[in-house]
């Protein structure tokens, strides 16, 4: 009899979880544009051309807002860029603690704690910096550190290609070896 009871009040309950009156329902999106169409976490992707692979992004979380105008992607949790060299090896990185891309004027703004070793091992510290994909320069209002083999330059601004090998500080200060 227990057995009985026990199956007829698990088909009671089962039947009545059953029920299609209970409709749940979200609402409508309102604006499409606030909402990214790619939301991705925890991603690496490898970026090449011609064939060979030239970069490395990895990062913890991606947006893309295609309907938003201009569409642009965001990095919320930061960056990190890698650029291979013709044998795969690091070339030169670069990491934030936030990115932005604005995909029409091919402008990206890295924000927080931007750090980036060139080809030549020069280390770059930054809070901000933009890079124009269109122009192939980067540049920066922002105090600027950059620490080589046997010197440390800082200053506020700067101005350079992408590679970061042939720069402009704005207005410099530092410690200069002099040979005399």
């Amino acid at each position: 009899m227990r057995e009985l009871l026990v199956v007829l009040l698990g088909s009671l309950l089962f039947l009545t979880a059953c029920r299609g009156d209970v409709k749940m329902t979200a609402d409508a999106v309102e604006d499409r544009a606030s909402m990214p169409g790619l939301d991705a976490s925890v991603v690496t992707t490898l970026i090449s051309d011609s064939g060979i692979t030239r970069y490395r992004i990895t990062t913890q979380t991606w947006q893309i807002y295609d309907k938003a105008t201009p569409v642009y992607w965001e990095f919320p949790d930061g960056i990190y860029l890698e650029k291979f060299n013709a044998d795969l090896d690091i070339d030169t990185w670069l990491r934030s603690d936030y990115a932005y891309y604005d995909e029409e004027a091919q402008v990206w703004e890295l924000r927080g704690h931007v750090r980036s070793m060139n080809a030549d091992s020069e280390f770059f510290e930054t809070p901000q910096l933009f890079w124009n994909q269109k122009t192939e320069r980067i540049h920066s209002d922002s105090s600027i550190s950059i620490t080589r083999e046997s010197s440390i330059i800082q200053g506020v601004g700067f101005d350079s290609n992408q590679e970061l090998t042939k720069y402009t500080i704005l207005n410099p200060t530092g410690v200069f070896p002099v040979k005399e």
